[in-house]
């Protein structure tokens, strides 16, 4: 028997003339954590889709082998027959459905008159708990978080006995504690015999579970590193991914910070836009001058996405109070329309959820915040708008064949700029940024924090909201520390640190208990 349970050969795949896997080569041992990195767009993702049968057989050229035997998959129910299970970084899962509804969705326990919902109930239950999870799978998805959704997928990937379990940027919307359980849980099934491959950005916790990484540059793979003691190279994987040696993460800036506030926002409070009685914003005040960067830095539910939506035109909570002041001037922005007036403009964490119309085109998502500047006697001048859209798209780098091209056939950090581009071209005086780089390699992000520093040196006011601590020490002239909707500490970037950061949070946890 082979020591590899998967070889894809010479795997080449075109769309309308774009190549976008080179005579791609992957090998992936029995047994092992391999994981795939690259910048988006580099070809992970596709590789991956054809191994699922997703793009079938056919559609590309190349050889895969799995288990000794060379496969044809031309639909996913194909390659999950063969126990290759793949879940995706947005996360298929129905908010209205139970969890046991969802695990067994298109794959129903049947008994003589109908669904088995005893056995559906009793099995999905027996599945929770191989991931550690004790929900009950009466549950409806919607009542659970991000985390726990996680857990039900590989779950629900268990339910149809994986064999190869394919994780795409698994941790991209978890906290540092969820992230390492999910870790921990795919090294347990490692020692249990089972195969995963994992696409992912973050290289300390790719460092931290798999044994060899692949590395994919513009669609060609480059090579393939043994990651032995779990202490590779960051820089060598850097290199690889980039073609060039990045030598600083967060790129220098002249610090020039006016005394002049851009945005302050005084006795901010927030309730609970369904449990009215739950306060997740608790009498909160700050402040960002002109030039300046200021971070919000939290544990996954400290508020700090709430507090930005609610002041973002109230377009988070119920019972909101408080006074927003913007360039020393106190507004009522009872809207997003009235805070995109006002000067101010908001970056969603949930850029495919929220943020972006997919379905439509870079030159569509690019103008819609500011329709009124392409427009000429009230109708859309679609020269203008593409004019615009193509001026951005190669002011950011935005990696696309055309303005014309729907958001949603781009990589994530291509999605991220258009994200971007939309509020550069609304010309705000204050961006509040909610999780930048989530998802997003190495490169993209370079650029993306070059943006922002691009837009300080202009006098404009930018708010970060990140969960990687290392981003915003490296990103932010000052840091506020969110709890349990509340801001418990203050610092500066330059006395941060991850320890400190961590201590003023759980200091709050034991005041808070207190109370």
């Amino acid at each position: 028997m082979s020591e590899y349970i998967l070889e894809m050969k010479n795997i080449v795949k075109e769309f309308t003339g774009v190549r976008a896997l080179n005579n791609v080569n992957l090998r992936v041992r029995h047994g092992e954590i391999h994981a795939l990195v690259g910048e988006n767009g580099a070809g992970k993702s596709t590789l991956m889709n054809i191994l699922s049968g997703i793009y079938p057989f056919g559609s590309y050229t190349g050889d895969i082998i799995y288990d000794g035997e060379v496969c044809k998959f031309r639909t996913l129910k194909d390659s999950e027959e063969k126990g290759i299970v793949i879940i995706h970084q947005e996360l298929a899962l129905i908010p209205e459905l139970s969890i046991g509804e969802n695990m067994y969705l298109g794959n129903e326990r049947r008994g003589r008159f109908g669904i088995d919902w005893d056995k559906t109930w009793h099995e999905a239950a027996e599945h929770l708990r191989q991931v550690g999870s004790d929900d009950d799978p009466r549950t409806l998805i919607k009542d659970i978080g991000t985390g726990r959704q996680q857990l039900v997928e590989i779950a629900k990937a268990l339910s149809k006995n994986a064999k190869l379990l394919i994780l795409d940027e698994p941790t991209s919307s978890l906290n540092e504690k969820d992230s390492k359980m999910l870790l921990d849980l795919l090294i347990g099934f490692k020692k249990q015999g089972m195969t995963c491959i994992i696409i992912s950005h973050k290289l300390n916790e790719l460092a931290y579970c798999a044994d060899n990484m692949t590395v994919i540059r513009d669609g060609a793979s480059v090579e393939t590193i043994p990651n032995e003691n779990h202490n590779i190279d960051e820089n060598r994987i850097i290199r690889g991914m980039v073609g060039r040696e990045l030598s600083d993460r967060y790129p220098r800036r002249e610090r020039r910070i006016s005394d002049e506030i851009g945005m302050e926002v005084r006795n901010w409070t927030v309730y609970h836009p369904i449990y009215n009685e739950k306060k997740v914003v608790d009498n909160v005040s700050f402040n960002v001058h002109k030039g300046e960067i200021v971070g919000f830095s939290g544990l996954q539910g400290a508020g700090r996405t709430e507090l930005a939506m609610s002041v973002f035109g109230r377009s988070y909570g119920t019972h909101i109070s408080g006074e927003v002041k913007i360039g020393g001037r106190s507004v009522t922005l009872r809207s997003e329309r009235a805070a995109i007036e006002a000067g101010l403009a908001y970056v969603t964490e949930d850029r495919k959820g929220s943020g972006l119309i997919l379905a439509d085109s870079i030159a569509v998502n690019t103008t819609m915040a500011r329709l009124e500047k392409v427009c000429r006697n009230h109708i859309i001048n679609t020269g203008e708008e593409e004019h615009v859209a193509e001026k951005y798209k190669e002011r950011l780098h935005t990696k696309a064949q055309s303005v014309r091209q729907a958001v949603g056939s781009l990589s994530g950090g291509n999605q991220q700029k258009v994200l971007l581009a939309r509020w550069m071209f609304a010309d705000p005086e204050v961006l509040i940024i909610d999780e930048p780089t989530r998802g997003i390699d190495v490169g993209a992000k370079y650029e993306i924090y070059c943006i922002l520093n691009e837009l300080v040196a202009q006098g404009k006011s930018v708010v970060m909201i990140s969960s990687e601590m290392p981003e915003l020490i490296g990103m932010c002239d000052r840091i506020y520390v969110m709890n349990e909707g509340r801001i418990v500490a203050e610092m500066t970037a330059a006395e941060a640190t991850q320890e400190k950061i961590m201590a003023a949070i759980l200091r709050s946890d034991m005041n808070i208990s207190e109370e």
